[in-house]
């Protein structure tokens, strides 16, 4: 373990949907699937907006911009049961998730801040066997607005006991990185396949990988503003499909 002066930041923040669990395919397949059953078209640019929203804010958007019947507690609990029956049938996690998440806290505590209501971290968590590797996990339903809002982000350090300014983050989606560095915090992107940020996005970002086997010790040392030779440039790249 590096010594406390030479660890870059203070602690470290996952997202999960896409960034350690591959759902976020699996959260559209579902909320379309509803949709249909219900003889409801799906809008133009509903799938990018609902990324990153708490579930108050997406079952609402299901409900009054998606036209589902029924009120959005409905709509929520229809859909979680869903995912959490995916869940127990085949979780799939993102390449080297298990193993990034040890790799950060070997070095400095970690917390989470992810869209996914508390049964939904629970599950994946247990199935990834990290559980007890996080100090502080927070759902944005736990906080006054999801995702782009840095409510959850700031919630987490919080928690953890760290200002937010001295920690890094690791998000997939445009909702999810514009939350952490509304937080302030230093933001590492992993721009999925499926609908990655825009550039101007991800040019907000410290630094852009292509796998999670490049989140290691020596990108954050490069990356922190404490290192005099960091460089916000060079660990950069066009990762989109």
């Amino acid at each position: 373990m590096l010594a406390p002066a030479q660890t870059p930041f203070d602690a470290f923040v996952f997202d999960m949907d896409g960034t350690l669990t591959d759902t976020e395919a699996v959260w559209d397949d579902i909320r379309r699937d509803l949709a249909a059953r219900h003889d409801r078209p799906w809008p133009d640019g509903a799938t990018q907006a609902m990324m990153g929203m708490s579930t108050p804010e997406w079952s609402s958007y299901l409900v009054e911009t998606v036209g589902l019947p029924g009120t959005p507690e409905e709509a929520a609990q229809e859909t979680i049961d869903a995912m959490v029956e995916q869940y127990h049938r085949d979780l799939t996690l993102v390449p080297g998730a298990v193993a990034a998440v040890r790799r950060m806290a070997a070095e400095r505590p970690i917390g989470l801040a992810t869209s996914s209501p508390r049964v939904l971290i629970t599950a994946a968590l247990d199935e990834m066997g990290v559980t007890d590797l996080f100090g502080a996990t927070v759902s944005t339903e736990e906080v006054a607005a999801g995702k782009p809002a840095p409510d959850g982000y700031l919630r987490v350090c919080q928690l953890l006991g760290v200002d937010p300014t001295r920690c890094a983050a690791i998000e997939d989606s445009t909702n999810g990185i514009r939350s952490a560095l509304a937080a302030g915090m230093t933001v590492i992107a992993l721009p999925p396949h499926f609908h990655p940020p825009a550039q101007d996005v991800l040019d907000r970002c410290a630094a852009v990988i292509g796998s999670l086997d490049e989140l290691t010790e020596d990108l954050l040392v490069q990356i922190s503003p404490r290192s005099t030779t960091a460089s916000t440039t060079a660990p950069k790249e066009d990762t989109h499909p």
